[in-house]
């Protein structure tokens, strides 16, 4: 199937940075809805930003900013967004009933040929399929953040899942100039989420038993694993409040040996989520 023009659902974080890519990699026509104005209009703005630096550094020219800016509308209204889509890509929150629900109105709207993608990390392709009356066009877009610098896209097949599906989100992807895999069976976690948040689980658990202070956990991994960053800080970045969600999924669905550690629950009953509320591991107030 040809994919021409790509809705994303969500200017957040992730919805922002997958329509940034889509239009200015993929050249793709992109329209990007959320729920709010002031979403979009934030989305916007972090997009701008984003090419202006590429501008700044002599990697783009005015002219293309400008090109790619006008490869992306948006709007509040979901029907409109989703009305003449080939293909659509949910980035909404973490939260089951409303995926759920904006796969259902989504799937209403939109034409029967177009594919729904989720950019969720650890809810149930299959489960969000079976809220649509095309379960063999839905599946996981996995991007990872940000979208503009991460290359990985896991691709998970749900259980109705086609394979001419999977075959054209393959293709979109590396049209996105990402890298894919294909997880052949949709298991909480996927694979990236799987190994790493039992890590960073076991990094709060050794800060919180007092075994290692915060910063040789961190040097320990890099220098000993060759991780870029610590778990620590990367727990930081992700958010406490994320890891402890996927945690608590990888618990529930597939083994109790992934439960989350007091160390991680703590901090999240602390709201020391990390850089989004400014505080976590490490201080973030100071730029």
């Amino acid at each position: 199937m040809d994919i021409r023009k790509i809705t994303v659902l969500g200017a957040g974080l992730m919805g922002h940075g997958i329509a940034q890519v889509a239009a200015q990699i993929g050249k793709y026509d992109v329209t990007m809805r959320d729920v709010e104005r002031r979403f979009i209009d934030n989305g916007m703005n972090m997009i701008k930003d984003s090419l202006e630096r590429f501008v700044k550094k002599s990697q783009m020219t005015e002219v293309e900013m400008n090109e790619i800016l006008a490869r992306i509308h948006t709007t509040l209204d979901l029907r409109e967004a989703v009305s003449d889509a080939d293909l659509i890509i949910e980035a909404i929150p973490e939260n089951v009933e409303l995926k759920r629900t904006t796969f259902k109105e989504a799937d209403a709207w939109a034409p029967p040929h177009a594919i729904i993608a989720s950019n969720t990390s650890s809810v149930s392709i299959t489960e969000l399929a079976s809220a649509t009356g095309r379960p063999e066009k839905v599946c996981g877009m996995h991007f990872f953040n940000p979208p503009q610098l991460m290359k990985l896209v896991e691709i998970i097949k749900g259980a109705k899942t086609s394979d001419e599906t999977i075959q054209t989100i393959t293709e979109t992807a590396h049209k996105l100039g990402k890298e894919t895999v294909l997880v052949k069976k949709d298991s909480p976690g996927f694979i990236v989420n799987r190994i790493l948040i039992p890590a960073l689980n076991e990094a709060a658990a050794l800060h919180w038993e007092g075994v290692a202070d915060r910063d040789d956990i961190d040097r320990a991994v890099k220098l000993g694993l060759n991780w870029p960053m610590g778990p620590l800080m990367l727990l930081d970045y992700i958010g406490a409040d994320t890891t402890l969600a996927i945690a608590e999924v990888l618990a529930k669905e597939i083994d109790p040996k992934f439960h989350a550690s007091p160390g991680l629950k703590q901090m999240v009953k602390a709201q020391l989520l990390g850089r989004k509320t400014g505080k976590g591991y490490y201080e973030w107030t100071q730029k």
